[in-house]
């Protein structure tokens, strides 16, 4: 292809990326997207410019898309802050929930939010807080317990949605709630109970007009708002009581001079969250804010690494509990427990410092959230990115090494491509893909950490890794099947490529260089070194057969390199005299005759091969392959040059 071909076919592809990065500018909808091409089809534009444009869209649409989710979690992660921060400074308890609602159906997109509340006085629960409703019956309902998709939540303590209200069997529908709910219009409708350690207060809700099917995201994240509703109303409900003993025991003055202190240290700590949460600080922030406030040890620690009985105490009541002279309390969220925060030595704790406590365990959960959610998104693009190299052999090179350097990956550099599978085979369909998910997850930390690329594929793991000063395909597949390994504590096997570069622009290299790691996968499993790491390098004469690149100067060299330079060097002839020692069935009396030297010769220079090429040199497997590595250094030899 000429240069002038070239140029005119960049041009062609930059002038056709341009009213698609103008629609990405002006954040259009996903449907002008196609108006470029209709377009240029109607204008009876080349074929070439069409499918330029063709391909821009995609890409374009692909990064929209990228840019719209971002967008998403940007917007949820900051409505959890700033609803944390309102519960941090709380002053006015139906504000907050004002607001927790607002948000809650404004991130969701639902047409309807609404919060009830238990009555303990009457029995039932009712309307506290709505959005977006314009039915006055509906705003007024009382509903019985146990009645309707709200009691099913609030006996169950659970989470529950249901596509179709009026269709749903699975709860008690009465008269007066379906009127409501008809009224209002709504089909819809997700549920998450309001919790105070065990206790439901009440319910959280956001509901559709139109059918609809909540995802697994959207019911957390109205979960973590549920979570901060019900810190909100405990707060209130706290500062209700600490009024209510001020009034009753008349001795304000006093009780405020000794509480003054703990109060300043709880508003200190709840300014201290709020700027680590807006500033982006991590988990260990928290820990040593906390420690400063309340003048003790805090430290954050792994589920495994904390008491058992105290962790999952806490974790039932949703308080700090005390551990001998220690408090704990359980960072969860959603259900899950994330880890804990351990307050050492310090078993006198004032019940305002334990409350600030459990709202930095409260945050250190959130935190952690945004952190996975992060981290989860990197490992998506990461994973796409080597899907590309694997999959797409027409990706252009300077979009690949672009996108490579958003993820500070530089694919001109020398990488190896390992292939990784787990050893041991899972009991169930289940486990396996727990495992699975486990060793993808352990493979995208090692990539990210590396400054390489990790996706799953073929019910393992391929990971593109750079080879660092020092080190070799070898040594980077067995450091990887160790670090993985002990990562997912289980076995790990990883085959490795020999070096590749230049990968951008030769992307049938990386799946050339990904069938030769399998294949020595595949034989480490047949070798019994299942656990172990290896490329083709060190399976001898067999890496001739594993390797892609049928190396064969490098196994003479790794075979009998080190006799070919004693040779060379001092002018012997131990290379001849292993050729005739073998044509003589391995003989030094047959050897000699065949040399015309004295057998004692022959000895000397066995002896001397044996110092350089090891002492099982004549092993049956290593005289296979020193005498396959003398007839293909005579072969190299010998041809012309």
């Amino acid at each position: 292809m000429s240069r002038d071909h070239v140029q005119s076919a960049e041009r062609s592809a930059d002038s056709a990326e341009a009213p698609f990065l103008e629609l990405l500018a002006r954040g259009a909808s996903a449907d002008a997207y196609e108006q470029p091409v209709l377009l240029a089809r109607a204008e009876g534009r080349p074929p070439e410019r069409i499918a330029a444009l063709e391909q821009a869209k995609l890409l374009a649409l692909r990064v929209r898309s990228e840019i719209e989710g971002r967008r998403r979690r940007e917007a949820e992660l900051s409505a959890l802050f700033e609803t944390a921060h309102d519960l941090a400074g709380l002053r006015d308890l139906d504000a907050v929930l004002r607001a927790i609602v607002q948000r809650a159906r404004s991130l969701l997109g639902t047409d309807v939010a609404y919060l009830s509340l238990n009555d303990a006085a009457r029995g039932d629960t009712y309307m506290r807080v709505t959005e977006g409703s314009v039915a006055a019956r509906f705003q007024q309902l009382r509903l019985g317990m146990g009645e309707g998709l709200g009691g099913l939540v609030a006996q169950t303590a659970r989470p529950y949605v249901t596509d179709d209200y009026f269709k749903d069997e699975r709860f008690q529908h009465t008269r007066s709630i379906d009127a409501g709910v008809r009224d209002e219009g709504l089909v819809a409708i997700l549920g998450v109970p309001l919790m105070i350690g065990p206790q439901v207060i009440g319910v959280l809700f956001a509901a559709d007009r139109r059918a609809r099917v909540f995802e697994r995201e959207q019911i957390a994240l109205l979960g973590s708002f549920a979570a901060l509703a019900a810190a909100a109303i405990d707060t209130a409900n706290w500062l209700t009581e600490t009024r209510s003993a001020l009034d009753r025991l008349g001795r304000a003055n006093e009780i405020i001079r000794d509480r003054s202190g703990v109060i300043e240290r709880a508003s200190d700590v709840h300014d201290r969250l709020a700027e680590l949460v807006l500033r982006g600080g991590g988990v260990h922030d928290v820990a040593a804010a906390v420690s400063e406030v309340l003048d003790g040890t805090v430290e954050f620690a792994e589920p495994g690494d904390a008491p058992t009985a105290a962790l999952e105490a806490s974790r039932a009541e949703g308080h700090a509990v005390r551990h001998g002279d220690d408090w704990v309390a359980a960072v969860a969220a959603g259900g899950e427990l994330l880890g804990t925060l351990m307050l050492r030595g310090h078993p006198g704790l004032d019940p305002v410092d334990q409350r600030t406590l459990e709202r930095a365990a409260m945050v250190t959960s959130l935190l952690l959230l945004a952190r996975r959610s992060a981290s989860e998104a990197e490992q998506r693009v990461r994973g796409e990115l080597l899907d590309d190299l694997l999959d797409a052999r027409d990706r252009d090179p300077r979009l690949l090494r672009e996108r490579a350097a958003r993820l500070h990956a530089d694919l001109d550099g020398p990488h190896v491509v390992l292939a990784a599978r787990l050893d041991a085979t899972a009991a169930d369909a289940d486990q396996e893909a727990a495992a699975r998910r486990r060793l993808w997850s352990a493979a995208s930390h090692l990539a990210s950490t590396r400054h390489g690329l990790a996706a799953a594929r073929e019910g393992g793991t391929v990971l593109l890794l750079p080879l660092g000063p020092g080190d070799t395909a070898t040594t980077l597949a067995r450091r990887t099947a160790r670090d993985l390994g002990t990562a997912v504590r289980e076995g790990v096997t990883v085959g490795a490529s020999a070096p590749v570069e230049q990968l951008a622009a030769r992307p049938d290299a990386v799946v050339a260089a990904y069938a030769e790691g399998q294949r020595c996968l595949e034989a480490l499993r047949l070798l019994g070194r299942a656990g172990d790491g290896a490329a083709a390098e060190d399976f001898g004469f067999l890496g001739l057969l594993l390797a892609g690149d049928r190396d064969i100067s490098g196994f003479v060299d790794r075979t009998i390199g080190r006799v070919v330079t004693y040779d060379e060097r001092r002018g012997t002839d131990l290379l001849r005299t292993l050729d005739a020692y073998f044509a003589c069935g391995m003989s030094p009396a047959r050897t000699k005759d065949d040399l015309h030297v004295h057998v004692n010769t022959v000895a000397q220079r066995l002896e001397r091969v044996g110092r350089l090429l090891g002492d099982d040199w004549q092993s049956p497997a290593r005289v296979l392959e020193i005498q396959l590595a003398l007839r293909l250094h005579r072969l190299s030899s010998a041809a012309p040059h």
